[in-house]
């Protein structure tokens, strides 16, 4: 085990924050940036898995610290970039299995016993995200596309007989509701079509839920919020079908984001966020 004896010891006011897991991860590419709270990043390794950690105030990132402090928008926003920063160099280097944000252990014992009692589930993750990466796909319908074709007949489902200006109006709100149901399906159908083309090329998909347009920064509605895991050999075909999509659909806008580290094909058992082993 690498890393100061016992940091992070109960009573001591500190805890040990664990970013990610490597395998075979050379000491001399150990992340430069600092860790969460400006901490240096330092590695706990035993046998060919090594711990990302670093030493954290239990007053910031303690259980009690954490139901307050993750609510506040500015925290949780640095305390992301931080964590992904250390996981994204340490990636570049070598196969890395991100954890959940804000997992905390007790010292650095606690993160060497989880290595040696986790090998094999570790191992199983490192051995699906070797030599691939994560990739995102968001997609957006436009006016174009939301936009109803006119209705051939004006409630043809539920007609409403009768004349005048009260019937013409109940007429014509069953017809737009119409339009509204079918170009829904429709988009429904566009976003199902284009997420089985993107699939054909990767080896695992997570879908997420659509982000709300007020942090999507789009006045378009998001149709899909999709993670790709592909393979490195594979990444430049998946990138060009997104470009087709994007430039072939009207009223459908297409963005990929990546690579990025596996966060969504990660599944190690680690402990919930501010919990301490």
């Amino acid at each position: 085990m690498t890393g100061p004896a016992g940091t992070g010891t109960p009573g001591s006011g500190t805890a040990v924050y664990l970013y990610g897991v490597s395998r075979g991860l050379d000491l001399a590419a150990l992340p430069a940036t600092p860790g969460v709270g400006g901490a240096p990043v330092r590695a706990v390794t035993v046998g060919d898995l090594t711990a990302l950690v670093s030493t954290v105030r239990e007053a910031d990132y303690g259980e009690e610290a954490l139901r307050v402090n993750l609510e506040d928008l500015s925290f949780l926003e640095a305390t992301a970039r931080a964590h992904h920063d250390v996981v994204d160099q340490a990636a570049r280097s070598a196969p890395t299995a991100p954890v959940r944000i804000a997992t905390l252990y007790r010292d650095d014992d606690r993160v060497a016993r989880l290595l040696t009692e986790q090998h094999d589930t570790f191992t199983r993750a490192l051995d699906r995200i070797t030599g691939r990466s994560e990739w995102g796909v968001k997609a957006y319908a436009y006016a174009e596309a939301l936009s109803a074709a006119p209705a051939t007949s004006a409630g043809a489902d539920a007609p409403v007989g009768g004349s005048g200006a009260g019937a013409a109006y109940l007429r014509n709100r069953q017809a737009q509701r119409k339009q509204r149901e079918d170009a829904g399906r429709r988009i429904t159908a566009q976003a199902q079509a284009i997420h089985a083309e993107l699939a054909d090329h990767a080896v695992a998909t997570r879908q997420h839920p659509p982000q709300d347009p007020k942090l999507s920064g789009h006045d378009g509605t998001q149709i899909l919020n999709v993670a790709y895991l592909l393979d490195d050999d594979h990444v430049e075909g998946f990138l060009a079908a997104v470009k087709d999509i994007d430039a072939r659909l009207p009223g459908i806008g297409a963005e990929v984001t990546g690579p990025w580290p596996p966060y969504s094909f990660i599944d190690t058992g680690d402990a919930e966020a501010g919990e301490r082993r």
